[in-house]
């Protein structure tokens, strides 16, 4: 079975369960997990603007594998939310990277308010798209070329996957594992997390 490499960008004040939550998921997802042969399925790295140490929201510290400029290839990004999305919009270097990446990434995903990233970097218009119930109406506001919806855990528009808040971000990733490594690894995730899920009636 195929590996995938996934990326999740870091910032300061970024919610940690936010990241810590799909990192954990698509961590746990392996080949064979009882056989002497068990392969992992997602190898999981992590990046932030300098590469340098970051600290989240609770003040958690965090030291990112790269930095904008040395991130490896990926097939998959996760754009988690948090307070710091709020100064993190107002970053055009980091706005730059996440769109000039969606051009060679084949599948962009966020969870929560991570959607406002994608949002200002363009890559929303014309699609549906969630985020956090508190920023709902504000994403409405700012970016009426969206189709926001709430009352979702996440909404998949294909190559591009958006959550709301903190926990749908693992609903998400679970649907992810389904979708690229199958029911059988994705199911097999959640019992180990003893995390439930519905695969068949979260998204839009």
């Amino acid at each position: 079975m195929k590996s995938w490499n996934v990326g999740i960008l870091l910032f300061d004040q970024v919610e940690i369960l936010d990241f810590a939550g799909p990192y954990e998921v698509f961590g746990l997802a392996v080949h064979d997990r009882y056989q002497p042969t068990e392969r992992l399925l997602f190898n999981v790295t992590t990046i932030s603007e300098s590469g340098s140490l970051i600290v989240t929201e609770n003040n958690l510290k965090v030291t990112p594998d790269y930095s904008l400029t040395t991130a490896p290839a990926y097939d998959l990004l996760v754009i988690p939310g948090g307070p710091g999305v709020r100064k993190a919009l107002l970053n055009q270097t980091l706005v730059n990277w996440v769109r000039a990446r969606s051009g060679d990434t084949p599948w962009i995903t966020s969870v929560c308010t991570g959607a406002l990233l994608l949002a200002q970097a363009g890559l929303l218009d014309g699609k549906k798209a969630t985020t956090h119930i508190d920023s709902i109406d504000w994403m409405r506001t700012q970016f009426p070329a969206i189709d926001v919806i709430d009352g979702v855990k996440y909404v998949d528009e294909d190559r591009i996957v958006t959550s709301g808040g903190v926990a749908c971000g693992m609903h998400m990733s679970l649907h992810m594992v389904d979708r690229l490594a199958g029911r059988e690894v994705a199911e097999d995730v959640s019992r180990i997390m003893q995390f439930e899920t519905d695969f068949d009636k979260y998204s839009c």
